[in-house]
């Protein structure tokens, strides 16, 4: 493949282009978003994203030539000199690779159907924990999450890094808490609220978690809403010796604990102890 010339102006369009992509603007469906680093792409590549534009770093040319981008295909290609790159892109040490995109629509009807466990998230604003939580979803084969309008931007910079790239992979779906809990209610699915406190609340290692199911994690800070916890079907809390956990760590634990029993029940089903 032969590359275009260097793009040398911090100006052109094409370095406009790839700038507003990764400034972590981009939120709706159709909008163009911008990804940097091998890893990032490769992942998105695995959930075949189509690309809009790959950008290479001049000099760095021979990423191409590894075994993880030898099928990295994209409508169109810039290369562009190293402090051209290098202002356009976010991260401390850049890789000399990025590309953009646009953002897939996604409406509740794209999640998986039939009994599965989801994970249901009112408001969280911390893009790290966001993309935490979305991480430890794909690892414990949670089928959808449903977030809410309030909730960061899963396409935040921040948050597609801390999710290692499940963020391409997992159904995300917006909607209001209503919205969210009739869609699980039609498909027949519980809704179990997480909260920090143990009263009136049935411990993780006592709750039922097995498929169909939702797990519903609150704000970092003031946690599940009143409307939120009112259209829940129980309330769980992990017992623990600190007065709350931190909300992707408690989201991960109890997805873990949703993974377990669920596995467990699997196991037992194929050895006819069921």
């Amino acid at each position: 493949m032969t590359l275009p010339q260097p793009i040398i102006s911090r100006t052109n369009a094409r370095v406009k282009t790839l700038r507003a992509a990764l400034s972590g603007k981009a939120s709706q469906p159709g909008e163009l978003l911008g990804i940097e680093g091998e890893n990032l792409i490769v992942e998105a590549m695995r959930s075949h994203t189509r690309f809009d534009t790959v950008y290479i770093r001049e000099g760095s040319e021979n990423v191409l030539e590894r075994s993880s981008l030898k099928e990295l295909q994209s409508n169109h290609w810039a290369v562009l000199s190293r402090d051209v790159f290098e202002s356009a892109v976010d991260t401390a040490s850049p890789q000399g690779i990025a590309a953009t995109f646009n953002i897939p629509q996604l409406t509740h009807k794209d999640a998986p159907p039939g009994p599965g466990v989801v994970l249901v998230l009112e408001d969280i604003q911390d893009p790290g924990n966001f993309g935490t939580l979305i991480r430890s979803a794909e690892a414990f084969q949670i089928s959808a999450v449903y977030v809410t309008s309030s909730t960061v931007n899963q396409w935040n910079p921040k948050a597609v890094r801390a999710s290692a790239g499940s963020v391409f992979r997992i159904p995300i779906v917006r909607g209001t808490l209503q919205q969210i809990q009739g869609w699980l209610a039609a498909e027949g699915i519980r809704l179990h609220a997480a909260v920090a406190h143990a009263e009136g609340a049935t411990p993780v290692m006592q709750a039922s978690l097995l498929a169909p199911c939702a797990v519903m994690i609150g704000n970092e800070g003031a946690g599940l809403s009143a409307i939120a916890l009112n259209l829940a079907d129980d309330q769980v809390n992990i017992p623990c010796f600190v007065e709350s956990l931190n909300a992707a760590i408690a989201g991960s634990t109890l997805m873990y604990e949703a993974f377990r029993q669920n596995l467990q029940r699997t196991s037992k089903a194929a050895t006819g102890q069921l």
